[in-house]
């Protein structure tokens, strides 16, 4: 019997996962949430790895949300993010069955002005983008520990990088929703008000490159068993503006209003898109679902919860 052990797997990408995984043979799924476990404590992480002696670990949790939230509240990105990445790490550490920790990493810890497509070997070439760097660094400090002690200790360390997710379930708080709930909220309400005109943050000119949270874990599920101790890419490959992004999601909603951008918020990073050619050459994984028929889902999801 093989034990998993989920940390965030309450969550939108979580759920997900957990329901991909208890589909294997032979295996034991244990998600966890922010309820049923504060990782920011050392004595309640200490329990929680205890108690499911895990053979695998995958640390999902963290705290996230778009550019205001992480602009409003850059010290908790920051602290809380490494400090439940430490304390599941140190409890890890002493964990004797322990044959795979995956930390689910970020795309924001890449420099601002990375290549693009970014490559994994890029991601140590500068600062990240200022708006999430305290995030992104968050990330990123916990990449180098793990690798320490992956060097030192023969830690089973690994890492994925995923791209912007998205999907039915997603978070529509606009205080803390990333761009594509963002949107869709915005234009289905601007359609139901007949309104004639909607405004979005920023030039439109930034890209992004978005992967359905079901393919994300598709993903992360190949990836068990893998012995890399550097962090791999996981996207689409793909990347669109963000003023086509939200042209597309107008079409599909239906509303045919001017799009409106208010140009003194920030852009962020200004282009997102991964070469994925490293997780395709040691798992085979491909993203399978397109831009347009993620959105569409997502969308009739959230027109569901109204």
């Amino acid at each position: 019997m093989i034990r998993i052990l989920i940390t965030g797997g309450t969550g939108f990408l979580g759920k997900k996962l957990t329901k991909q995984l208890k589909d294997l043979p032979d295996t034991k799924v244990v998600s966890v949430g922010s309820r049923d476990c504060d990782l920011l404590s050392i004595d309640a992480t200490y329990q929680l790895v205890l108690s499911t002696s895990p053979n695998i670990i995958i640390h999902l949790a963290a705290k996230v949300g778009g550019i205001g939230a992480n602009q409003a509240s850059p010290t908790e990105f920051l602290r809380d993010n490494l400090t439940m990445g430490l304390n599941i790490l140190n409890e890890a550490h002493h964990t004797p069955d322990l044959k795979q920790f995956l930390l689910i990493g970020s795309i924001c810890s890449y420099p601002k002005f990375t290549p693009v497509p970014f490559m994994e070997e890029n991601l140590w070439n500068g600062y990240p983008e200022e708006t999430n760097a305290p995030y992104g660094i968050a990330k990123k400090t916990l990449i180098v520990l793990g690798k320490s002690m992956k060097t030192q200790y023969n830690f089973p360390f690994t890492c994925l990088m995923p791209v912007n997710m998205y999907g039915p379930g997603d978070n529509f708080n606009p205080d803390t929703s990333h761009v594509i709930p963002a949107m869709i909220k915005k234009i289905i309400e601007a359609k139901r008000l007949n309104e004639f005109s909607v405004t979005m943050w920023g030039t439109g000119n930034a890209t992004r490159e978005f992967l359905y949270v079901e393919d994300a874990a598709k993903g992360i599920a190949s990836y068990l068993d893998v012995d890399w101790p550097d962090p791999v890419n996981l996207g689409t490959g793909k990347e669109i503006s963000i003023k086509e992004l939200a042209e597309l999601i107008a079409e599909i909603v239906g509303f045919n209003g001017s799009i409106i951008w208010d140009t003194t918020k920030p852009d962020g990073q200004p282009r997102r898109c991964l070469d994925t050619s490293k997780l395709r050459t040691l798992t085979g994984f491909e993203a399978g679902t397109s831009l347009k028929e993620g959105l569409e889902r997502t969308i009739n999801w959230y027109k569901g919860t109204l």
